[in-house]
């Protein structure tokens, strides 16, 4: 057979080097790995037998074997799942496909291993860690379904190359070889190989098979022991999921979470129970403790694991599970679905309905009781995973004040660090209140100096602080319990209703004023009017109800979305000294150009006070230069 030689992608050459030569403290984690990936390629022929009879197994079961061999210094790792075609190998083992690479490369570099010693699993990169024992690694495999002659042979030193070839191999499936290396010939040992299969794969539902020597009584002399060496099954195979609750302890629990999520780090919270009636199926969820990096990504994995009467259907199911709760992980096995279920089916099942329906509920009120009863977990969580699991504002109309109960949100009156609920920020509001008021910024403290902010802070009126690129898209025109929410940024806002007589002497005084304003920015902003948001500052636009804010048409853009053009409102504070000297100028002489250039400078204040550039920098210093100058020779005087 003709051997080729390939190289690896750049990205490789680079892992193995680092996972070569870096110590990393677990070691004993690349077999773990690697009954890991013969498990998963044993579902995947499972499920393709479902349709395609040829591939079903006939022989002996599916199972995962490991064979050491002292004399040759090998450890094996064969399963009789799906394998894999000459292209397919290459694919696989010759390039990475896993969008973590970098990031797994770039914590290996940085030495973050001796914190985190199973970064391994968490970014796929479980094949290569077995290059921490072995300094040469043989992999002989063969597509499910094709001819004994179609197997192929792929081996590598970890030097920056591999070789393949096609081969002869009568079963299906795949062996893995590992040449130890001298140094880490333990792991031949029978003991040793238990312990690592029991400790982190002793939920595999395949049997992972051992031949073991072991002493019995000798069937020709009943007082002689005789060696003999048999199979013995490692692992227990119970699927986890399926055993009571009460059987499992939270190692065990933390075990089956590291595999099936591939995030070590525990839990915050495991979600275990089964349901029946209308619809039966067992559920064991987990809650992270940790956000995954790409969570926020499009292609972001949602949903759990499904499995139909023990056989495992899709990796992740996202019919089962909203969006906005895409950060839970598990398994759901259901016995209602058809062993042949296709996205399609499950895209249109009833039955699918009902157990997303359970789940979610589950989840929610699981949560609800972890905020409630368990304050600072659940705060760490909501660290976490606040950001996405208030898209259920947008995404689950039905469960709105659900979701809204589960929030945590800065207000203007809490301390660093400390959140306050819905529920609270309520019940503590104002007599004369009637709307929750929120303001979306990029930190507290630009929320506490905001202009916006000044009839409020007056009135003693909370605000919540909305730091997150989305808030205002999710809460505007967000109702709990009947109290509107209503951004401090958008809309007219009157807060003190007490001097009505006041208000209309001003809007008679400053009238003529205002419409001159009108007309010199007709081509900027949409009205002129008086401010009741306003105490201190002169000016600021607001946008209209139903109008994104300034950070949200800075999202879209960014984005690349093409964003209409929304003319502001711009609001003037009559009672600023500021307007009692533009009218004085304006009764004597409406044609003075010093007020055109006062409007825009006007125009250009609010636009910085909103976050935005002056419609014209250069012009803006220029007058702002202007002013200094004449004041300081009037001061001179």
């Amino acid at each position: 057979m003709t051997i080729e030689r390939m190289e690896f992608k750049t990205e490789i050459k680079q892992l193995l080097d680092l996972m070569i030569h870096s110590l990393y403290s677990h070691k004993e984690v690349f077999l773990r790995e690697l009954v890991s990936n013969a498990s998963d390629a044993i579902d995947r022929a499972r499920y393709e037998s479902l349709t395609n009879p040829e591939i079903a197994e006939k022989d002996g079961g599916w199972h995962i074997r490991i064979t050491p061999d002292k004399a040759t210094n090998t450890l094996t790792v064969s399963d009789n799942g799906i394998g894999m075609s000459k292209e397919e190998i290459i694919t696989a083992l010759g390039t990475i496909a896993h969008s973590g690479t970098r990031e797994f490369i770039t914590a290996l570099q940085s030495k973050e291993v001796k914190d985190n010693p199973e970064l391994i699993g968490q970014f796929g990169v479980g094949f290569y860690s077995s290059f921490m024992v072995a300094d040469k690694i043989t992999v002989v495999s063969r597509r499910a379904g094709q001819d004994p002659g179609k197997g192929v042979r792929w081996e590598s030193t970890g030097d920056g190359s591999f070789t393949i070839e096609n081969i002869e191999k009568l079963t299906k499936g795949t062996d893995i070889t590992l040449h130890l290396k001298d140094d880490e010939k333990k792991y031949l040992q029978e003991w040793e190989i238990k312990s690592i299969v029991k400790k982190y794969s002793d939920f595999i539902e395949h049997p992972i098979v051992m031949e073991v020597e072991r002493e019995k009584q000798s069937d020709i002399d009943k007082s002689q022991r005789v060696k003999i060496r048999e199979d013995e099954t490692l692992n227990s195979q119970k699927a986890i999921w399926l055993k009571d609750k009460n059987d499992i302890n939270e190692d065990e629990y933390n075990e089956f979470y590291k595999h099936i999520s591939h995030d070590f780090a525990k839990p915050s919270k495991v979600i275990h129970y089964k349901a029946e009636g209308t619809s039966e199926f067992t559920a064991l969820l987990y809650t992270p403790s940790k956000a995954p990096f790409n969570i926020l990504y499009r292609d972001y994995k949602i949903g759990p694991t499904l499995y139909v009467k023990r056989v495992q259907i899709m990796d992740h199911c996202e019919e089962l599970i909203p969006p906005y709760l895409r950060f839970i992980k598990g398994v759901v096995d259901s016995s209602d679905l058809p062993l042949n279920v296709s996205r399609e089916i499950l895209q249109n099942n009833r039955q699918v309905d009902i157990i997303k329906a359970n789940i979610t509920k589950k989840v929610l009120d699981t949560l609800q009781d972890m905020k409630n009863e368990e304050k600072d977990s659940y705060a760490e969580f909501y660290k976490e995973f606040g950001r996405v699991l208030k898209e259920g504002i947008h995404y689950d109309f039905e469960r709105g004040e659900t979701i809204a109960d589960l929030l945590l949100f800065s207000t203007t009156k809490t301390e660093e660090g400390k959140f306050r609920t819905l529920e609270e920020y309520v019940k503590d509001m104002k007599e004369d209140q009637q709307d929750i008021y929120y303001a979306t910024a990029t930190s507290m403290i630009e929320v506490l100096k905001s202009p916006y902010m000044e009839a409020f802070s007056k009135k003693d009126y909370e605000v919540l602080v909305l730091l997150d690129d989305i808030d205002d898209f999710l809460f505007s025109g967000f109702e709990y319990k009947g109290k509107k929410f209503k951004s401090i940024s958008k809309g007219s806002i009157e807060l003190d209703k007490s001097d009505e007589s006041k208000k209309e002497k001003t809007k008679k005084e400053y009238g003529k004023l205002m419409d001159m304003i009108k007309d010199v920015l007709k081509d900027h902003v949409k009205d002129v009017r008086m401010s009741g948001r306003l105490i201190d500052s002169a000016c600021c636009l607001v946008a209209d109800e139903g109008d994104p804010d300034p950070h949200m048409e800075k999202l879209l853009k960014a984005m690349g979305q093409e964003v209409p053009a929304a003319k502001r409102v711009l609001e003037i504070n009559p009672d600023h000294p500021l307007f009692a000297a533009m009218n004085r100028i304006f009764e004597k002489n409406r044609s003075e150009p010093v007020l055109t250039d006062f409007i825009f400078l006007l125009y250009d204040q609010a636009l910085l006070l909103e976050g935005s550039k002056p419609q014209d920098p250069s012009a803006f210093t220029q007058k702002i230069a202007q002013l200094m100058v004449e004041s300081l020779e009037k001061t001179g005087t």
